[in-house]
């Protein structure tokens, strides 16, 4: 199952980004095999409707879970209609590796 996280750069130890649409970056992790990528967020600068594009390069991309601060509603709406689970984490400091430890502890 892949994951997307919304991150601050590109790196493992970058920090979660709390903003879907206009995050940075994704980090997007495979937990089947335990792989993550990460892709630049080609939303950041729209004018408008940056959640809902988000959305749906989110459903493009076959991800099941999307972990982020805050998901607007337009945006919500269409995760939960694509049946994508949305996880929201209020912590600035976090790390994309914590998050991804905390995936791998509650798949085992």
């Amino acid at each position: 199952m892949k994951t997307l996280i919304t991150s601050n750069d590109q790196t493992l130890s970058s920090t979660m980004d709390k903003r879907l649409g206009r995050a940075h970056w994704f980090c997007i992790y495979d937990e089947e095999l335990k792989e993550s990528t990460f892709q630049i967020n080609p939303n950041i600068d729209s004018m408008g409707g940056a959640g809902t594009k988000t959305a749906e390069l989110i459903i493009e991309l076959g991800v099941k879970k999307v972990i982020s601060g805050h998901f607007g509603p337009k945006a919500k709406e269409m995760l939960e209609k694509f049946d994508i689970q949305m996880i929201e984490v209020d912590d600035d400091n976090i790390t994309i590796e914590e998050l991804i430890s905390r995936l791998n502890q509650h798949s085992n």
